[in-house]
């Protein structure tokens, strides 16, 4: 240092034996004597020289090891700190804006809290090997990242923002912490200010952001295309299918021969419809009614034989696999398979017959299944109904096949009662939908609402989807299960189920836990007495989210919130994988074929779920941009809203017409000093009382909108 130290008031050895201390409590963290000096509220130069001695003596001492010149750790081979033993996981990343980080164990357990100066250059969604610190009494567990054993993503979607002599690409994801700087010899053209795709190509020790070039430029921010594509890329999804891929779809014979007619059941003069979205193009389920002679009925749930036209390990296979679904945003769909096939050769259009794999069910007249069939099929479609249609013949009792279709929903709705009663679990989760313009502008926005149209085909994909899997997974006496393709969904976690049960309790309604059937009565019952409310959309998402994630697996659990034993996905192979290994899982076993190999299988259900995940992800994204273009041209109204949540920022306030957040900032309420009263999910105005809470209806002004960011700031009004 070269500087005479002077004398401290603080006896020097007291002082080493808190600075010892305080390396005990993070004895895998480095720290120079500044950083120490400042933990301690040490602030005058000579104290921070006597820390800097100490520090040295410490050292010496073999207390401290230097890892850097300056720098120290605990020495955990010194005598007094033997006992300090490092430990390892392995886990996710799960980085915030802030830059700091949550790593989900392999293992499972809690997360372990990592702060932005321990990261390491780690990003969202990788694999990360962390040492863990000792756990002090009411903390958290926390640690530093040390290795990343796999990055997860290196490209990135932002705008391109260019100065003098280099570029900085913004990313429009959330959880990625840190601005890619572009060296301006990657800046080929006049490009500033656009939507590009970035790679990540080093990140230098010196560097506190990674460096990246630009591999493809999207276009103007603010176009829709260019904004839809935004959200494929930064998902990982591509944007159109490979030449080879569209070629060998081309070449598919789209004739059926009577051979292969003659191979399967005749449902050709079986009276048959499909029921879709009025604007569906992949029509894969068809439902067919007959009265038999006995009193009981035939009902066929006849899905598009995906399997006959896609052969395994074709090109066509491995680009569905890769996909694993279709990918549904606001304005597109982005199909699973070439259109060719999932618009045209698989979709069952009506007066056309279609090859389908069948799921067809005696019942008599109380909707009981008294006999079952499965196999291939050939039908051809007497008329394609959207859902509204079908709504207004059950509502009228009037129309085209009246009498068949309101059969239908008879069943339906008996199968519906009956699944409840069971211990079904009625989640209402919102599905908001949009008008747009020409150049895909919302012009105006809705929630789609479910009605009994949508019941009815509901509940017999669900009945198709549970026998399936009850034929394969439950065979009968004296035959074991073979491997198959199960959809499941665990028990809640307690923690998270307590934790909600105790929310609901402060805003006045109950939840029974001490069994399924209680839970799933208490659950539905809540759903019947929040509609309508401020709340209701906040306390049906943390429903929502205090349930695990159905996801694919071999090992079958059942699935919890619809109280099957055993449920599969069968009726949507045009446009999920899983769905379309089921079918040929299916077709084997019907013929006697030997139980598959369950490792590989379990491999294709990880990625499908995966993959099911992110697109889930991308559609949401979708959704919530068009919710905030909505509002850039409602700036300066006053629009009522409902509370929807409290926080220490401010509150949340949901737009009643477009479902859209916006964020009232504690600074923007001027007529009295607020607090977070956050146990009863309400704010209090510490002069007058004033009390905001969840669920409470406003007027609020539209203050800002940030589309580049999703944000948008409101203003209370009187």
């Amino acid at each position: 240092m070269g500087k005479k130290h002077k004398k401290s008031r603080r006896p020097k050895g007291a002082l080493a034996g808190i600075i010892l201390s305080n390396f005990s409590e993070n004895p895998f963290r480095a720290y120079n004597y500044k950083q120490i000096a400042r933990q301690l509220g040490l602030r005058d130069q000579a104290s921070k020289d006597l820390v800097f001695n100490i520090l040295e003596e410490l050292h010496l001492a073999g207390e401290l090891q230097e890892v850097k010149p300056g720098k120290y750790m605990l020495n955990a081979e010194s005598s007094a700190n033997t006992g300090l033993a490092r430990k390892y996981v392995t886990g996710i990343v799960d980085m915030k804006k802030t830059g700091k980080a949550y790593i989900t164990p392999d293992e499972g357990g809690d997360d372990i809290f990592v702060a932005a100066n321990n990261v390491h250059r780690a990003l969202h969604g990788d694999h990360v090997k962390v040492l863990l610190f000792p756990r002090r009494k009411s903390h958290k567990k926390e640690g530093q990242i040390e290795e990343i054993l796999e990055r997860k993503k290196t490209t990135y979607v932002g705008i391109l923002e260019v100065s003098k002599n280099f570029g900085f690409v913004l990313p429009d994801n959330e959880n990625m912490p840190y601005d890619i700087f572009i060296p301006k010899s990657q800046i080929k053209e006049d490009i500033n200010g656009m939507k590009v795709v970035a790679r990540i190509t080093e990140w230098p020790e010196h560097s506190n952001n990674p460096f990246g070039e630009i591999i493809q430029v999207l276009g103007k921010p603010g176009d829709n295309d260019v904004e839809m594509q935004s959200i494929l890329v930064e998902y990982n999804f591509p944007l159109s299918f490979p030449k080879n891929v569209e070629k060998e779809a081309d070449k598919i014979d789209t004739t059926i021969s009577k051979a292969e007619i003659g191979r399967r059941k005749d449902f050709r003069n079986t009276w048959t419809i499909t029921i879709d979205p009025f604007d569906a193009k992949d029509f894969d389920d068809a439902l067919s009614l007959k009265k038999l002679k006995d009193g009981l009925w035939e009902v066929g749930v006849h899905i598009a034989d995906v399997s006959y036209y896609v052969q395994p390990k074709s090109l066509i296979d491995k680009e569905a696999y890769s996909r694993a679904t279709s990918i549904y945003l606001v304005d597109r769909v982005i199909p699973m398979l070439p259109e060719v096939l999932s618009n045209n050769v698989c979709s069952l259009r009506p007066n056309e017959e279609k090859l389908t794999f069948s799921a067809v069910f005696k019942m008599n007249d109380r909707a009981e299944v008294v006999g079952e069939w499965f196999g291939k099929t050939v039908i051809n479609s007497d008329r394609r109904f959207a859902y509204e249609e079908v709504q207004q013949i059950i509502e009228t009792e009037q129309g085209e096949f009246a009498r068949e279709i309101l059969q239908l929903h008879r069943f339906a709705d008996i199968l519906r009662k009956k699944r409840f009663e069971n211990g079904s679990i009625n989640f209402n989760s919102e599905e908001i939908k949009f008008k747009l313009d020409e150049n895909g502008k919302p012009i105006e926005t809705y929630v789609k609402e479910q009605k009994e149209s949508n019941h009815l085909v509901e509940e017999f994909m669900l009945l198709a989807n549970k026998k399936v899997a009850t034929l394969i997974g439950k065979p009968g006496e004296g035959k074991s299960p073979k491997t198959f393709v199960y959809r499941i969904h665990d028990e809640p976690n307690p923690e998270k189920l307590s934790t909600f049960a105790q929310f609901v309790k402060k805003l006045g309604f109950s939840l029974n836990v001490s069994s399924h059937k209680q839970l799933a009565s208490s659950y539905n019952q809540l759903f019947n007495q929040i509609k309508g409310r401020g709340e209701e959309h906040m306390i049906e998402s943390i429903a929502i989210r205090t349930m695990a994630k159905a996801i694919y697996s071999t090992d079958n659990i059942g699935h919890y919130g619809l109280a099957f034993d055993y449920y599969t996905h069968f009726t949507s192979p045009i446009r999920r994988y899983p769905d379309l290994m089921v079918h040929r899982l299916l077709e084997s076993y019907l013929h006697g074929g030997n139980s598959v190999k369950k490792d590989p299988l379990e491999d294709k259900c990880k990625h499908s779920s995966d993959m099911e995940k992110l697109a889930t992800e991308a559609e949401r994204a979708s959704v919530k941009y068009k919710q905030i273009e909505y509002m850039t041209d409602k700036i300066g109204k006053v629009l009522e809203g409902n509370i929807s949540g409290v926080s220490k920022w401010g509150i949340f306030v949901e737009i009643i017409e477009s479902k859209s957040e916006g964020l009232i900032r504690f600074n923007e309420l001027k007529d009295d000093y607020y607090y977070l009263d956050e146990d009863n999910y309400r704010i209090i105005g510490k002069t007058h009382g004033n009390v905001y809470r969840l669920g409470d209806k406003v007027n609020v002004l539209v203050k800002k909108v940030d589309l580049a960011n999703r944000q948008m700031d409101l203003q209370l009004v009187d």
